[in-house]
């Protein structure tokens, strides 16, 4: 289990839901303690100090499958949470599917109120329109759908496998801080790509079925690109012109 020092950290305000006003220092304190520990020493003592309920989110991509291993071996029930924007790749919906049945996974699907044909007929293609038609697609299809899920499965507390490695906004992001009202806790902040492939390679675990055609991040079909010379990572999605869809942000869809 986790470390004696982790274990004498403050527990959170159990029935605050919300850390707008839990102190700052408190913050601080734990992630400072916390940047020394493992993956699962992290996993091990939001289990015990945050206040649940847990849900884990996922988007079922390239390297979703350390996420989902790792979370499941602490709870094996917990909630899996994934947005479904009707515009996943055939190869994303398998992955979901092969990855559900091997690690025996709480799937738990949301998606928009109204199906993606509906929206296309109403709106036309959002994501190739203007900043702000994306934004509104983006909050419509990702972030509702994560705010209506975490709300209903009671989460305070919710997981999620972004790294700084992965963009800008990414690089500024602590082990645990609050987003929207919960707890969110980010277990493999630090990890680097290696660290990713040797947790997937030790544990026989696969990337998603596009890596070996030079995806590295997966999205939308629309908004997604594989890799080339002189690309950046960021530059797969969205033309490059950002990576954050608004979940693991404010929200506004950016």
């Amino acid at each position: 289990m986790t470390s004696t020092i982790i274990s004498n950290i403050k527990k959170a305000p159990i029935n605050n839901r919300f850390p707008a006003s839990l102190p700052e220092p408190w913050l601080n304190q734990w992630n400072e303690l916390l940047e020394k520990q493992s993956a699962v020493a992290r996993v091990e003592w939001a289990m015990e100090n945050l206040p649940g309920k847990f849900v884990l989110s996922s988007s079922f991509g390239i390297q979703s499958a350390v996420m989902l291993h790792l979370l499941t071996q602490v709870d094996n029930n917990i909630p899996v949470l994934i947005t479904d924007t009707g515009h996943l790749f055939p190869e994303t919906y398998r992955f979901i599917e092969q990855l559900t049945d091997r690690l025996n996974l709480n799937l738990q699907v949301y998606q928009a109120k109204e199906s993606a044909a509906w929206q296309q007929a109403k709106y036309g293609e959002e994501w190739a329109q203007s900043d702000d038609a994306l934004k509104a697609y983006n909050r419509r299809n990702k972030v509702e759908p994560l705010e209506r899920g975490l709300s209903e499965l009671n989460a305070s507390t919710w997981f999620s496998g972004v790294r700084r490695q992965q963009s800008a906004h990414r690089e500024g992001l602590s082990v645990v801080g609050t987003l929207r009202g919960r707890y969110k806790v980010h277990p493999i902040i630090d990890w680097s790509n290696k660290d990713v492939h040797e947790y997937l390679t030790k544990h026989n675990l696969p990337y998603h079925p596009l890596w070996e055609e030079g995806y590295v991040s997966v999205g939308d079909v629309h908004s997604t690109k594989p890799l080339t010379l002189g690309m950046s990572e960021s530059d797969t999605r969205f033309g490059g012109g950002q990576r954050e869809c608004g979940l693991h942000t404010d929200g506004d869809g950016i």
